[in-house]
């Protein structure tokens, strides 16, 4: 990032299990206080909490590791003795997806994308399978992005950090590659170059088997390859060549397991650390060499230039490679969308754009707002960060003002085939819903269960004023969240929702599953579907209204179903819906699902529910359960626990086949907890229940 004429300010930072402040001058991915043991939250005294794994390359530091933290090495790694593997495999394959014509005039397709550079907790605590937390990083814009990395590594818990299966299971069904990181850390941090050596140390045979060891890695675990950061100082030109030669085994050990590799701008062909802020004849070799690609990007350091852009721009061409393969570095990590950037050095205006660009620590979006925040201002301000704010999403910032992602870059979608379906639940809530009614009031967090959203944050049409939509976590349908839509309604307002590519015919229906807040006036509601693509970018679609009934305040959840068939067989291309309100009355309107099949589907029943091991933390159980995957197609499992009068709690829920639910509790004299396992399918039905019973 063009910092010019200010330095990058310097930092103190407290060493990951050193115990030793330390301060880094200069714009590095090293530079960081995620990495510092000071951020570290004490783990729960629970040894059955699984989370997700990292690594040193071999040898260990000296000494003993800090308080919840397990030193390993990755050349000792084997999956048959990974005792938390089934707890970090990610099961959703990478979804394909298309790029709709843009919904703003200023953005652009086939040109620069984005990748996200996003720590959620510091390395040794990341949860396998989410928390009892709704204070979380929940990304959601997943239609903007084109790669999210992990990110993590620490001189004092691991340089080597998979990414655990929630997150790569959303980014997935989003189309969303996500890549581990590799950190060999500045000195200053506590890198030592032997751990440099150890990674590109090759065997008897002329080999390198830690890059053998992280395609196995990112194959059995399910996500799609590597952040590569060698910022240990120190080195020499051989050294530097053995890291090229490493790169080069490593892509050709993962080309048939599609694994992608993004090297940053730091170690040189010289084997020092030059963070470069281009691509140049100092690193262009761990990028493309005379054999072809080496890396499958390059994320250029944050000293770039708007020369420096543009020269490494020609470069990539004349490599035979696309520009748009280079992430240039905009550090978000303290000042959000105050971050001074040279927009138009990527982005300029009325030109081509000039490489992609990549954010460092977008989750600030989080971090920046005060104790106490709820899920709502954090989404509030994810979208702010992303979408822009209110009417000033439809257009780009001015010369140094913040330039909102989705007025640049086209979204992209994955509704491309029946059913599909989505609750609007964004991965995080205070409580779990299911059918509207509440089956447990615990905050919880997993990714992995965060249905497909709207990725246009909000684009509305209308004479009359814009109404405020927003998540709402006070009242869902399905999971933790629902669509609210509030305001005057003085004309008719469509909002749009979701582009597709969904094939429709003469069976195909929309349900809706709708209310109204207590206070509301009442609401006229219709589906828009499109039926033909956009006219041209930032116009409308042709929707064709169908009508979907008239709420009134009392009504409760309702399920409405339109059928499509009279449109005639085809193509969906948009759909949305339009809401009228009654002489411009207040309205709270609430969207809590939405699916479009050709006929209702139940998923196959898991079977073999058992109890794998369980461990008493303060008085609870903490336990870990694992069942047969259920034929068919599952979009997730649900687990409940019956309780002696008959109802139902919700406990968690995973892609995967097992869970570890914390702190179960005795019910009365109950001689024994029963849990259930259902299958759930992607119209959100669920199959019949295996179950397991645990005796107290």
């Amino acid at each position: 990032m063009n910092r010019q004429p200010s330095p990058v300010p310097r930092r103190r930072v407290l060493l990951a299990g050193a115990g030793a402040a330390a301060a880094l001058a200069g714009p590095s991915l090293g530079a960081s206080p995620a990495r510092a043991a000071g951020r570290h939250r004490p783990r729960a005294a629970d040894s059955l909490q699984p989370y997700a794994s990292y690594w040193f390359p071999d040898s260990l530091p000296p000494g003993t590791p800090g308080d919840g933290i397990t030193w390993r090495s990755l050349a000792a790694w084997q999956p048959g003795t990974d005792r938390d593997l089934a707890f970090n495999r990610s099961t959703v394959p990478l979804a394909r997806r298309f790029t709709p014509v843009p919904a703003h005039t200023t953005a652009r397709a086939g040109q620069a994308r984005i990748s996200a550079l996003a720590a959620f907790d510091h390395t040794a605590g990341n949860p396998s399978q989410g928390s009892a937390t709704a204070d979380t990083y929940a990304p959601t814009h997943w239609a903007l992005l084109d790669e999210l990395v992990f990110w993590g590594g620490s001189a004092g818990e691991g340089l080597i950090l998979a990414p655990n299966a929630p997150l790569v299971d959303a980014a997935h069904r989003n189309g969303v590659p996500v890549l581990g990181t590799v950190f060999l850390p500045p000195v200053a941090y506590g890198g030592q170059l032997r751990w440099t050596r150890d990674l590109v140390r090759r065997d008897a045979a002329g080999r390198f088997p830690l890059a053998a060891k992280l395609v196995q890695v990112a194959t059995v675990y399910g996500f799609d390859g590597w952040f590569i950061n060698a910022e240990t100082g120190g080195g020499d030109a051989a050294l530097a060549a053995e890291m090229q030669a490493f790169l080069r085994a490593l892509r050709a050990a993962g080309a048939g397991q599609g694994v992608r590799i993004t090297w940053y701008d730091a170690m040189n062909r010289t084997g020092q650390v030059g963070w470069q802020g281009a691509l140049d004849d100092l690193n262009r070799s761990f990028f493309q060499d005379a054999s072809g690609p080496v890396a499958d990007s390059l994320f250029v350091d944050f000293r770039w230039s708007a020369r420096s852009l543009a020269d490494s721009g020609r470069l990539a061409e004349q490599l035979g490679r696309s520009r748009y393969e280079l992430w240039a570095g905009v550090d978000v990590e303290s000042a959000g969308w105050d971050t001074g950037t040279d927009w138009d050095a990527i982005l300029p205006e009325g030109r081509d754009q000039v490489v992609s660009f990549g954010f460092y620590r977008p989750e600030w979006t989080l971090q920046h707002l005060p104790a106490g925040r709820t899920p709502g201002q954090f989404h509030a301000a994810d979208d702010r960060f992303w979408a822009g704010e209110g009417a000033a999403a439809a257009r780009p910032g001015g010369a140094g003002g913040w330039r909102a992602p989705a007025t640049a870059v086209a979204d992209r979608s994955t509704l491309t085939a029946l059913p599909f379906a989505t609750g609007f639940n964004t991965g995080h809530g205070l409580r779990w819903y299911e059918a509207g009614k509440v089956t447990s009031e615990a905050p919880w967090s997993h990714l992995g269960l965060q249905d497909r959203l709207p990725p246009r944050r909000w684009v509305v049409h209308t004479e009359g004023q814009h109404p405020d939509i927003s998540w709402d976590f006070d009242d869902a349908w399905r999971g933790g969240s629902s669509l609210l839509v509030r305001g005057a309604l003085d004309a008719p307002a469509t909002v749009e929702l979701f582009p597709a590519r969904l094939p429709a015919g003469a069976a195909t229906v929309l349900d809706l599953t709708h209310r109204l807040d207590p206070a509301s006036g009442p609401v006229t509601v219709e589906v828009a579907v499109a039926t033909r693509p956009d006219p041209a970018p930032g116009r409308p679609a042709p929707y064709v209204h169908l009508p979907a009934g008239t709420l009134r305040p009392g009504d409760g959840w309702r399920t409405d179903t339109v059928r499509l068939g009279p449109l005639g067989s085809g193509t969906l291309h948009a759909l949305g819906v339009r809401l009228t309100g009654r002489g411009g009355a207040a309205v709270a309107w609430r969207l809590g699902a939405l699916a479009v099949h050709d006929g209702p589907a139940s998923p196959a029943a898991p079977g073999g529910l058992r109890v794998t091991d369980t461990a008493a933390v303060d008085g609870a159980v903490s336990v870990r359960l694992a069942w047969r995957r259920a034929d068919g197609p599952v979009r997730h499992y649900e687990l409940h626990r019956r309780l002696p009068d008959g109802r139902r709690r919700f406990l968690g829920g995973t892609c995967g086949t097992a869970l570890y639910v914390p702190g179960l509790q005795r019910a009365g004299t109950e001689p024994a907890a029963e849990i259930e396992v259902r299958a759930v399918h992607e119209l959100f039905t669920t199959s019949e229940p295996a179950r397991v019973q645990l005796p107290w």
